[in-house]
């Protein structure tokens, strides 16, 4: 039997663009959400993907390291 993968749009998939302190300064952030995987690009030089858990915690599975603040952050802003 073939599995499908589940394609269709989770709750809240999207694109997202919001404003954020980092590293002591505003900066613009964009964030890809698609299913459980978050694609955060911070200004046009940081780029992560964060993953977010069956508990509803997010935990960053690539990319450049984010601080806890910085992915909490984008989880209230994302997720509510």
């Amino acid at each position: 039997m073939i599995e499908e993968k589940d394609t269709t749009p989770a709750e809240k998939d999207g694109k997202y663009e919001f404003q954020m302190h980092y590293s002591g300064r505003e900066v613009s952030c964009r964030v890809e959400k698609e299913q459980n995987k978050l694609i955060v690009h911070i200004e046009d030089n940081i780029e992560a993907e964060l993953t977010i858990q069956d508990d509803g915690s997010v935990v960053q599975t690539g990319g450049n390291e984010l601080p806890d603040s910085a992915i909490d952050y984008i989880k209230k802003r994302i997720l509510g």
